[in-house]
């Protein structure tokens, strides 16, 4: 197995909750009732599996070893991809503060849940047929294994043991609410 499939794999999760906050938008649009509930909960399985978790492994470990395999940073597609991990960042920050607290504004996270949606289906194509391709094509099989490895360490250190479960079986819940 190659990093990138790890990698991919979890863009396939991330992909299905894209789909999940599209349903969920297309609620509040058309004033539907959504339970501030689920709005928190996709936001948290954004925050915890999509960014610290998955960015984590590509930001941390898989990026700096494209690096070193001669994939440029700066001015190339590391450095578009950083940006939009940061941009993608901004708009779960937004969609946050829009259902966390005392005034809840399903507009402002409507806004904010479309800016993502488009954000990363882009960059998870982006990634998946052109940034992994060309890891794949240059990083040697034991770097890949070594890669594997730390994306393990990582997720243990980040969101614990088991906890990756409890995100898929949350993902489950919302997917079959909003998807069936």
């Amino acid at each position: 197995m190659k990093a990138s499939e790890d990698l991919r794999n979890e863009h396939e999760l991330i992909k299905v909750t894209l789909h999940v906050l599209d349903q969920v938008v297309r609620r509040i649009k058309q004033n539907e009732q959504v339970e501030v509930s689920d709005l928190q909960d996709i936001v948290g399985f954004l925050s915890e599996f999509a960014d610290k978790c998955h960015h984590g492994k590509e930001e941390g470990f898989y990026f700096p070893a494209l690096e070193q395999a001669g994939i440029p940073k700066e001015g190339g597609p590391i450095g578009v991809m950083l940006n939009e991990h940061d941009l993608g960042r901004s708009n779960i920050k937004q969609m946050r503060e829009s259902v966390f607290g005392t005034n809840v504004d399903l507009q402002s996270f409507a806004q904010a849940a479309v800016s993502y949606i488009i954000l990363m289906s882009n960059h998870i194509e982006k990634e998946n047929n052109v940034l992994f391709m060309m890891g794949d094509m240059r990083l040697p099989e034991e770097t890949q294994n070594e890669l594997l490895e730390k994306f393990e360490e990582h997720e243990k250190a980040v969101i614990g043991e088991g906890r990756h479960q409890e995100l898929h079986a949350l993902l489950e819940k919302l997917e079959q609410k909003y998807l069936s």
